[in-house]
């Protein structure tokens, strides 16, 4: 899979500025400190701006209690500050408002519900994550309480600004320099880094480049011993590592209350849903192994039954709109989701959130991501079509999704709908009362994962797995390590993470 590209327009571009006056790319020179001088400059540029309202129950947090790192504002605050250089292509001064939820929608197609909705871009998550984070009811300014250590550094924003770049160096700075100044704090020499925690709110290739060759892709991040030790947060994690977690995608729902998801959830229930199934993206042309050209042609040969919202880049893209693609999946029972340049889109929890059921063709996709949000019973809200059995044109896409029963298809769409919360991210300025989103899910998953990580350095346990680290996704998922019919979906990885 080539990983060097734009994400499709539908997931990225909502708003576009000409950013042409702002200078050759728009960035600064980089100075010739090394990175030791560096990190020592930083030391002294700590910023007290995250500093939280700490009110919480002491019986309520117990085991719950996490402590921010105030880092230099160089790895958070002033990239935002510097919104214009973010991207060489969008101006992304605009994803940054209304804490990283973007401007509001208007809602003159009655698409969406009156309140709670943004043109959220899906690279915005560390933003959105850390002003949640400020809210958590079990913050604490003493570290020695905490169970957990919360590093608020924009790893995806930071590395965005150079992934077409052709120096390694620029790309590895910041993230070098950030390990350094972690190593220095005391609540690093506490358990070496295993109780803390980062989001890189971008897919983990984007994090795990293997040499140094002009224009390799991405940084080192998830290569560096450091990181090795932390849980770091993305939004498509890597099957064959076990030091990323993969949560949602954000949508553009970001409801203030328990009442905006119950609302939205009764309305997804009553939607009348015209089309079998549909599909919204573009075709793959440059990769051999996708499935995207069989599978709009079965959708156009479906007639009635499929609806196509092509997002080929060469012509009118109606998938710019956010409203196209919203509308599309309210009115189909099925969405299609293949696999795009990596394993993962957005669009799966774009399906979600309007009720219609995935259709996923690679498990890569969501059973061996989203372990902490999704069911394991993947059957009772998604459809799996193997991929190379559509490649080969072995498989009728309308024949199987025709012959679900009925009664199948209420409950998996019940099942879906259900799911709404744990998918989207409420409005870091309210809180939900009696819900979880997935903010909640993916702190109670990575509690979780550190408590029993210190119990097994009490314990004097072997911290390094004991079973091939290739393995991960089939022990995360299943908990065995035995043959599955999955293994030859994950045979390649060589192949994905070298192109």
């Amino acid at each position: 899979m080539n990983l060097a590209r734009e994400p499709e327009p539908d997931i990225l571009t909502i708003f576009e500025e000409d950013a042409s006056n702002e200078g050759e790319n728009g960035r600064e020179p980089i100075d010739s400190l090394t990175i030791e001088d560096r990190t020592e400059k930083l030391a002294k540029q700590e910023t007290r701006e995250d500093v939280v309202r700490v009110e919480s129950d002491a019986e309520l947090c117990t085991g719950k209690y996490i402590y921010i790192h105030h880092l230099p504002r160089k790895f958070n605050v002033d990239l935002l500050k510097n919104c214009r250089t973010l991207s060489e292509w969008t101006n992304m001064c605009l994803f940054t408002s209304n804490l990283g939820l973007g401007p509001h929608f208007t809602n003159e197609e009655k698409v969406y519900s009156n309140t709670g909705w943004f043109a959220t871009n899906q690279f915005m998550l560390e933003v959105i994550f850390h002003n949640r984070m400020k809210q958590y009811k079990c913050l604490t300014n003493d570290s020695s309480l905490a169970s957990a250590i919360f590093v608020p550094y924009y790893a995806g924003i930071d590395v965005a600004r150079y992934l077409w770049a052709s120096n390694p160096y620029l790309k590895d700075t910041d993230s070098s320099e950030l390990v350094k100044w972690l190593k220095q704090k005391s609540e690093w020499k506490r358990m070496w880094g295993r109780d803390h925690f980062l989001v890189a709110g971008r897919i983990t290739w984007d994090f795990r480049r293997l040499t140094d060759r002009v224009f390799d892709w991405g940084n080192k991040l998830l290569f560096l011993p450091e990181t090795k030790n932390m849980t770091t947060l993305v939004i498509e994690s890597s099957p064959w590592n076990n030091n990323d977690f993969a949560m949602p995608y954000p949508t553009y729902f970001h409801p203030s209350s328990d009442q905006e998801v119950f609302q939205w959830q009764n309305r997804m229930k009553r939607q009348k849903r015209r089309f079998l199934f549909s599909f919204a993206g573009g075709g793959r042309p440059n990769l051999s192994d996708s499935i995207r050209h069989e599978i709009m042609d079965q959708c156009r040969a479906s007639r009635r039954k499929c609806r196509l919202l092509d997002c080929d880049p060469t012509t009118p893209n109606k998938c710019h709109k956010p409203v196209n693609v919203m509308k599309l999946f309210q009115n189909s029972v099925f969405c299609l989701q293949p696999p795009g340049d990596s394993f993962t889109r957005r669009s799966a929890f774009d399906s979600i959130l309007a009720g219609c059921i995935p259709v996923f063709f690679h498990p890569g996709s969501a059973y061996a991501q989203y372990i902490w949000h999704l069911p394991k019973d993947y059957a009772k809200y998604s459809v799996f079509i193997p991929a190379n059995e559509v490649k080969v044109g072995r498989i009728s896409i309308e024949r199987v999704l025709s012959r679900i029963a009925k009664e199948k298809v209420i409950a998996m769409r019940e099942e879906v709908i259900r799911l709404i919360p744990r998918v989207i991210y409420a409005d870091p300025r309210s809180t939900l009362k009696t819900l979880e989103d997935a903010f909640d899910i993916t702190v109670n998953g990575v509690l979780e994962r550190i408590e029993t990580t210190r119990r097994e350095m009490r314990e004097g346990k072997n911290l390094t797995a004991d079973f091939a680290e290739e393995l991960s996704w089939k022990y995360n998922l299943f908990g065995t390590l035995g043959k599955h019919e999955w293994d030859p979906f994950f045979a390649n990885k060589q192949d994905l993470i070298t192109q």
